[in-house]
């Protein structure tokens, strides 16, 4: 092609890609490639005016190169500099610029399609459609007879795909609408090339929706199942009327396409022009047992009937095949068999008693296909058949080698003979409705597990009535018979304690783990005792109960004042008996206290008494599994165990899953299985169906009862005020000791004013100490980012039994929503309090005492009594500063840390959250260090002997009027504790 400019000429070749290559000649010589590119893109602004067309060298030829997706649009408009005059040089010339506008129209317009030899090649790439009716006006056959041009059809349809690109597929979300609704587009397989081979174009069109099919039929594959006339499958090629969807017209193909029947005159151009592609594509997705030489000639065998329902029919459907199935198909396909254990009528009964979750129970095995039962003999019969397919009972049945498999094996796992484990039984009834998905590795479902999931086999339960009966009171606690309340109990249970009570005894009687997680407060230790005393006549051997150092003194307050007829032992410190003198005190006792430390000291001594019960106080001490001192509290036996805590889960559901491996080993499976079940799916991604399944496992072990539970606060008083007993740390004990020791060697030598001094200066050092060492000590208290390191706060809070019991006490309330004031006498305690706390809490603490500016006082009130409940929910406050005058009804908890000798100062203190506009239940908490002079004067105020009430309420002034070996009596340290 060329044209004159001027005196010169320029010329053009397409390339393959589309690319349109140009140069000119001037006189028969090259007009150098920059000059011949500003000239003739003078006015092209789509290049920027010629400067980013590129110039490639072509041996003695420099050639301006102009895109693909340039190319129409340039020829469709020219536009040269008017200086510049050019001719039409020959028919080629006339032939590229009467198309180039109509294609690039074509192209804007939306009239293109995928080309079907480019898809064949692996390609995507569009092609005009030669139906155009402006395309039809075109004389192609002059086009094409020119050979130098024709060569260069493939350039000119490489530039039409890349303006239809340009134009309609230039954004990302262009190319995904097109993704979504032609898939088939993107298959760029060799099996979907291949496949395509066999379509004709128009046939291909149609296949990707891209295109209505013309034809007035369409072809299926419709498989014919055995009846009374006929008694093999049959598979055979149909062709489906469009007009009427009723009419099918079967035919026969030879392998080489060659079709046979009786078909509507109109349809024969299109049978004769399609059937060979039919053959080959039949071919190729089509085992040869299915179709032999003439297709489908010959019946089907079972294997290969079940191998088209299940496998080849789906691989035509993808392929764009109709195929058409027997109308009972679909049902059977999504009707699994089912696999169920029958619960034998006995079991569970009075007359064959369970005892643990290890007990067995006997059961029969009934395998559901469609709606037919089978036993295990006529289960057995089925598959001897061998067959995939079968008519039974009046219906077909759809035998799933998989599934059946699967079945086999699970029959296997279990012998009916040894029966299922009651544990197997609880578990299977309680997920029955919704058996959770088995996550990926990273803790999801993913669409293979769902896959999965769909072909797996499923062991169902079906409970007798006695089973049915225990499972319902395991979840409803309430309708229990409620046990008579034992002889010798001190208290007045309240209705939920004794549901608790009873659901305890309810539990051991069946051999199964409990873990009572009611709420601080509502009573779980009278709960505990009055479940003791019920028992205590049903082993010979004693209960044991671990708990806390910090508790172990308030535990035997406890035992002694709701039960005192127990005989109580307590199983702690240097002088605790072993070997043969322990087991004759056991004989003699009912309940052993020891602490968890020494659990772990004596792990080998106390696995020798096979124990009547063995209850864990404050069981989240064993929430790491893998610590010494769970392994060792594990290692005990006893008939029965029972885990109390209000704080069942802390911070992890590994955690939960150690409480319930202590209480009923197994259950929960391994830690590692329970991870990645439950945990990884429900702490990372909050997985509401694993949430649930898990809530369904624990629920019949765990009674928890909230102080906010309706039913609960009808029977809480509006005031409950309660002594937490607690033992001296063995470096407090030392202290104190020697503090003693010193005053009673000072006494000997001081008189009147001296004496009084140095008793009421000894008193307040073991007040302060009783509350942590180092106030005694004059130690810098910890505070910042020292405080902020677990391992060094943990260690600083362990010296003190009483800030050890506070902290955990104040983390269960904050866990519960619940807000509290806390009361000390010394400031000094009071900051640390504040700092430790807000430390462990990662929250602000407020702390207030003497020194507290009137501002930033009132600022403290107001903040933690903001009415939306977004206030800080910690208070430290001195006695005298915060003991009166202030209103403070956001708090529900009220702690005396350390006791104050005026009952009537401490119930000031009380009334600043129990008072008008307090909306809940008010818990008070007194503090006493066991074996101290706390608890001398906490017996004194309460047995109001030996002193009047009102000389001790006054001041502590008298305690400097008592002689040396009454003083002696007060502060010695009582060794029993």
């Amino acid at each position: 092609m060329s044209t004159k400019l001027y005196d010169m000429t320029f010329q053009v070749i397409l390339t393959d890609s589309g690319d349109a290559l140009l140069w000119g000649l001037q006189d028969g010589y090259e007009v150098p490639g920059e000059k011949f590119r500003n000239l003739l893109f003078a006015w092209h602004e789509p290049s920027c005016y010629g400067t980013t067309l590129e110039l490639r060298q072509a041996g003695e030829l420099t050639l301006t190169v102009l895109p693909a997706e340039m190319v129409l649009p340039f020829f469709s408009e020219p536009n040269f500099m008017d200086i510049l005059r050019w001719e039409l040089g020959n028919e080629a010339t006339k032939a590229l610029l009467n198309v180039a506008p109509l294609l690039y129209r074509e192209a804007k317009a939306g009239h293109y399609i995928p080309s079907y030899s480019s898809y064949r090649n692996g390609t995507l790439d569009w092609t005009w459609e030669a139906g155009s009716e402006e395309l039809k006006e075109l004389d192609w056959d002059l086009f094409l007879s020119l050979d130098f041009l024709g060569e260069e059809m493939r350039g000119l349809r490489s530039a039409f795909s890349a303006i239809v690109s340009v134009e309609h597929y230039a954004n990302e979300d262009a190319v995904s609408d097109l993704r979504r609704d032609y898939p088939a587009l993107f298959k760029r397989t060799a099996e979907a090339a291949a496949s395509a081979h066999t379509f004709t174009e128009e046939e291909w069109l149609a296949s990707l929706g891209w295109k209505p099919d013309t034809a007035p039929f369409r072809p299926a594959l419709q498989l014919l199942e055995p009846d009374e006339e006929q008694y093999d499958w049959r598979l055979r090629l149909i062709l489906q009327d469009k007009s009427d969807g009723s009419v099918f017209i079967p035919i026969r193909l030879a392998a080489d396409g060659h079709a046979t029947g009786v078909w509507a005159s109109d349809w024969s151009a299109y049978i004769l022009e399609r059937s060979p592609g039919w053959a080959a594509r039949l071919s190729a997705a089509l085992p040869t047992e299915n179709i032999g030489g003439e297709l489908f000639a010959e019946p089907l065998t079972d294997e290969a009937a079940w191998r088209f329902l299940t496998t080849d029919s789906r691989q035509l459907l993808n392929d764009g095949w109709n195929v058409m199935l027997p109308g009972w198909w679909e049902a059977a396909s999504k009707r699994k068999p089912r696999l169920r254990a029958q619960i034998t009528s006995e079991a569970g009964g009075k007359s064959k008693s369970l005892f643990g979750l290890n007990s067995l129970v006997d059961f029969d095995w009934r395998i559901a296909i469609g709606d037919t039962d089978l036993n295990a003999s006529e289960f057995a019969e089925l598959l001897s058949r061998k067959e995939r397919l079968i008519r039974f009972r009046g219906e077909w049945v759809y035998l799933d080698p998989a599934l059946l498999e699967q079945i086999r094996r699970l029959m296997e796992s279990v012998n009916p003979e040894e029966g299922l484990s009651l544990q197997d039984v609880l578990q299977l009834h309680l997920l029955s409705e919704s058996e959770p998905l088995k996550p990926s590795e990273s803790g999801r479902t993913t669409e293979k597990d769902a896959e999965e999931e769909e072909t797996r086999i499923k062991l169902e339960i079906e409970l007798n009535s006695h089973l049915l009966a225990l499972v319902r009171q395991l979840g409803q606690p309430s309708e229990l018979q409620e046990l008579a309340i034992p002889d010798g109990l001190r208290a007045e249970l309240r209705g939920y304690q004794r549901e608790g009570f009873t659901w305890l005894s309810f539990l051991r009687k069946l051999g199964l783990g409990a873990c009572l997680a009611d709420d601080m407060g509502l009573g779980k230790t009278v709960q505990f005792i009055t479940y003791l005393l019920h028992h205590r006549t049903e082993s010979e051997h004693p209960s044991l109960l671990i708990c806390p150092t910090s508790v172990l003194g308030n535990w035997q307050k406890e035992l002694a004042r709701f039960a005192p007829d127990l005989r109580v032992m307590l199983h702690y410190g240097r002088g605790r008996l072993n070997g043969e003198a322990l087991s004759t005190a056991l004989k003699h006792t009912d309940v052993v206290i020891t602490s968890y430390t020494t659990a772990l000291l004596d792990q080998e001594t106390l696995q020798e008494t096979l124990w009547s019960s063995l209850c864990l106080d404050e069981a989240q001490n064993i929430k790491n599994a893998q610590n010494k001192q769970s392994a060792a509290v594990r290692s005990l036996h006893a008939k029965h165990r029972i885990a109390l805590t209000g704080t069942p889960i802390e911070n992890r559901l590994s955690e939960l899953w150690s409480i319930y491996d202590f209480l009923n080993p197994g259950y929960l499976g391994n830690q590692r299985g329970f991870q990645h079940r439950f945990a990884n799916p429900i702490e990372k991604h909050h997985d509401e169906v694993q949430t649930a399944q898990l809530q369904k496992l624990i629920k019949p072990f765990m009674l928890r009862r909230k102080k906010k539970d309706p039913a609960i606060q009808l029977d809480l008083p509006d005031k409950q005020e309660m002594k937490v007993y607690i033992n001296l740390t063995a470096e407090q004990g030392a202290l104190y000791e020697r503090v003693v020791k010193d005053l009673m060697e000072r006494m000997k030598n001081l008189e009147g004013i001296e004496r009084k001094g140095a008793i009421l200066g000894v008193l307040t050092q073991l007040k302060q100490l009783c509350n942590h060492p180092a106030l005694l000590m004059k130690e810098a208290i910890p505070s910042g980012e020292a405080l902020l390191l677990e391992e060094h706060r943990e260690a600083f809070i362990s010296r003190s039994a009483k800030l050890e019991r506070i902290a955990a006490m104040v983390g269960e309330l904050r866990d519960e929503g619940d807000s509290c004031l806390i009361f000390t006498q010394y400031v000094g305690m009071g900051r640390m309090l504040a700092d430790v706390l807000g430390a462990q809490q990662g929250e602000p603490v407020l702390y207030l005492n003497g020194s507290t500016p009137k501002v930033e006082r009132d600022r403290m009130i107001d903040s933690f009594q903001a009415a939306d409940g977004t206030g800080p929910g910690i208070f430290v406050l001195s006695l005298k500063a915060g003991g009166v005058g202030l209103n403070l009804t956001a708090a529900n908890h009220v702690f005396h840390y350390d006791r104050w000798w005026n009952p009537a100062v401490e119930n000031q203190a009380t009334d600043r959250a129990y008072r008008m506009g307090q909306k809940r239940n008010v818990q008070v908490h007194k503090y006493i260090s066991l074996g101290t002079l706390e608890e001398k004067i906490d017996e004194m105020l309460e047995s109001k002997m030996s002193l009047s009430e009102n000389v001790i309420s006054t001041s502590e002034n008298w305690i400097t009027e008592l002689s040396n070996e009454e003083l002696h009596n007060l502060f010695a340290l009582r060794q029993s504790w």
